[in-house]
């Protein structure tokens, strides 16, 4: 049972990350969000970045569980986890950057980034805009070619 819900999730999981990416690179670039505000008076971009991100996230977490509780073996299993773990990893790292961010005001002051020379907090804003994604790209990649080669070796047993 879990086998069979790997590869549905991990296809689903892929369908959201190009959703995604449409959504900010097109959606909420300037000229088509506001041909889009003007056309149909609303501004929908946001409530569809969320509701995809939402979703990339849980089915990146039911990814994660799956491919560990599975009996695939091998480094297509290492690739899954990697994958699952990635997008998990983006929407916790967002968390996480903006919790360590207002504690840190909170408890210092307003002035506190400034006053240690930045301006933002940067190791979970590096981890969720650049690290999980680029691990993302990897075990998403990884798994692709895994699964491809895998049927040709089938076919090949077969013919």
């Amino acid at each position: 049972m879990v086998n069979r819900l790997v590869l549905p999730i991990f296809w689903s999981l892929f369908g959201v990350f190009i959703l995604l990416a449409i959504v900010m690179q097109v959606l909420m670039g300037p000229p088509l969000r506001q041909l889009l505000n003007n056309s149909i008076g609303v501004n929908f971009a946001p409530v569809l970045f969320f509701v995809s991100g939402a979703l990339f996230f849980m089915l990146g977490l039911a990814l994660l569980i799956l491919a560990i509780k599975t009996d695939i073996n091998g480094i297509i299993k290492k690739f899954l986890i990697l994958t699952g773990a990635a997008a998990v990893g983006v929407f916790a790292s967002m968390l996480l950057h903006n919790l360590v961010y207002g504690a840190f005001i909170q408890f210092f002051g307003e002035d506190f980034w400034e006053r240690i020379g930045m301006g933002d907090e940067p190791f979970f804003f590096i981890m969720a805009i650049f690290v999980c994604p680029l691990a993302y790209l990897v075990g998403t990649v990884g798994s692709i070619v895994l699964m491809f080669r895998r049927k040709q070796h089938k076919a090949n047993d077969l013919g």
